[in-house]
């Protein structure tokens, strides 16, 4: 038989309580955030919170589709564009989305290669005019799944009209879905560095992050992307995303954002706003 004193002390440590362990929160957020999100955002909120935070980045379009046809699970859903919520809303979409926040906006620049030989035009002629260039190499996103390339295409046909230039977008953009510029989200800031393309479009907060040498659009022309998060129904870990959110819209988080050059905006909720779990604190 074994001493008192040993099965006292095995009893001691079969009664203790377990630490609860981390939990993975999953966030599927629009592919411009890449930077935010595995630098910023998700560390800190690794600290503050003691849960895991899990990135995937993509088109938020794309990851729309994904969810809604039930390729890809997450808790949270972070996307650039308020109207990307409503094709995960209501019985006949999935029910994925019943509310979500708008938090932040970034405008579009044109990001260039600094050793490109447009390089120098784009800083002394119109930016339309140099896009038009021959032989000018020009990344952009898939307007179908990615919001950015959709504002794309609207700034193109904007501009056409503000500055009375027919067939301007034509010019520069050969056609919406042009295979010959159209990029995974993902892959067009490498394209620019390594010197693949001498333009792409870009969010703000982008060019800023990651030292990309920029031209900020008129105020005539210029288009923004507007982000919104929500926790999406059904999400396995409904608690860690709740802290997500909240910790995205508290004061440190809104610190971080600020430094990975977004604009912020007051919290607004779209849909249900009686949905909105009561541990997000909206400011």
């Amino acid at each position: 038989m074994l001493p008192t004193k040993i099965l006292l002390l095995a009893a001691a440590v079969f009664a203790a309580p377990v630490a609860a362990s981390a939990a993975d929160v999953n966030v599927l957020y629009a592919g411009s955030l890449v930077n935010l999100m595995e630098k910023g955002i998700g560390p800190a909120f690794n600290t503050a919170s003691g849960d895991r935070f899990r990135g995937f980045a993509g088109g938020s379009n794309a990851l729309a589709n994904q969810i809604k046809g039930k390729l890809r699970q997450g808790d949270v859903f972070v996307s650039a564009n308020p109207k990307v919520n409503d094709s995960l809303t209501g019985a006949a979409n999935g029910g994925w989305v019943s509310w979500y926040i708008g938090f932040a906006t970034s405008p579009l620049v044109i990001g260039y290669d600094p050793n490109s030989r447009f390089a120098a035009a784009l800083k002394t002629k119109p930016w339309y005019e140099v896009l038009r260039e021959p032989g000018i190499r020009i990344g952009r996103t898939d307007p179908k799944l990615d919001p950015k390339g959709a504002l794309t295409v609207k700034l193109l046909d904007k501009a056409e009209t503000v500055y009375k230039q027919p067939g301007l977008a034509k010019a520069v953009l050969g056609g919406a879905e042009n295979p010959a510029q159209v990029l995974p989200e993902e892959s067009l800031v490498g394209r620019l560095q390594s010197g693949q393309i001498d333009v792409g479009f870009f969010y703000s907060t982008e060019t800023a992050d990651l030292k990309i040498a920029a031209i900020p659009l008129p105020k005539d022309v210029s288009l923004s992307a507007h982000y919104t998060v929500t926790v999406l129904t059904g999400a396995p870990d409904a608690d860690g995303a709740a802290k997500f959110v909240d910790f995205l819209l508290s004061a440190p988080g809104q610190a971080i954002m600020q430094t990975h050059g977004l604009t912020l905006t007051k919290p607004t909720v779209g849909g249900d706003a009686t949905a909105v779990p009561a541990s997000i604190h909206l400011k």
